[in-house]
């Protein structure tokens, strides 16, 4: 009986092995970029879990450089902030990630005001990025500006443009959120004259820009995305859009 006992005994030990590898293993990883939009922070080095991913990342800067990212750990994550080349925290939040799926994440809001960080806001936006259809491009916006308004209406317009004229591409993006991709027509590079298009970024229900900005993909089937961010250091909203390449 003893045998029978140790023999049942070790065969449990070899299952709950079985599925604790198991688990491990479809654990997995994701896929992430950092972007710094926190005005007032310095630069800064990113960890996942006490181990360093990006170092010395300046205000709007982007890592990996484009269009790439990097490995973490998918679950349940701490991503923190410190002073470059420091042990100082400016920030650290806890994250969760999906297993095979690109992230971009973007620090914003403010570091030096409440305690330990606690008005940065860390944006995490799955990277679903769709192909766009045959003769098309498409465009994301991501709202990561604290101290411009509240809501947007974002106009992207083939050139030449005259201004923000209707229909809205993008009405009522609020601050933290993120647009959809949108489809638009492929604007050739020679033709018409100027290439390309103006995107145009307002205070929701109104015409006056905030941004004017022109945009370039150079072929059919790019994606990019954009964000709008704070002046470094100040307490409005940038008039220029960080650009990240998505696709092509």
């Amino acid at each position: 009986m003893f045998r029978w006992l140790k023999a049942l005994s070790l065969t449990l030990a070899l299952a709950a092995l079985s599925l604790f590898a198991a688990s491990c293993g479809n654990n997995g990883s994701a896929q992430i970029r950092f972007v710094h939009a926190i005005q007032d922070a310095p630069a800064l080095d990113i960890d996942v879990n006490g181990t360093q991913k990006f170092n010395n990342i300046s205000f709007l800067g982007v890592l990996p450089n484009q269009p790439g990212y990097t490995s973490v750990p998918s679950g349940t994550d701490t991503l923190a902030g410190l002073v470059a080349g420091s042990t100082t925290q400016v920030f650290s939040s806890t994250v969760g990630w999906s297993s095979s799926t690109s992230y971009t994440v973007v620090g914003t809001g403010f570091s030096k005001t409440g305690t330990n960080g606690s008005n940065v806001v860390l944006l995490s936006i799955p990277d679903h990025i769709p192909t766009p259809p045959s003769g098309d491009v498409e465009f994301r916006v991501i709202h990561a500006s604290p101290s411009g308004p509240g809501t947007v209406d974002v106009y992207i317009k083939l050139n030449p443009s005259t201004g923000p004229t209707l229909p809205v591409t993008i009405p009522g993006l609020a601050y933290t959120q993120s647009s959809s991709y949108i489809n638009i027509n492929f604007n050739p590079n020679n033709n018409p004259i100027p290439p390309g298009y103006t995107v145009y970024v307002t205070a929701s229900g109104s015409t006056t820009p905030i941004i004017t900005q022109q945009v370039f993909p150079a072929n059919s089937g790019a994606a990019r995305t954009f964000i709008l961010t704070d002046v470094q250091g100040g307490n409005s909203m940038s008039t220029s859009l960080l650009e990240l390449s998505d696709l092509n």
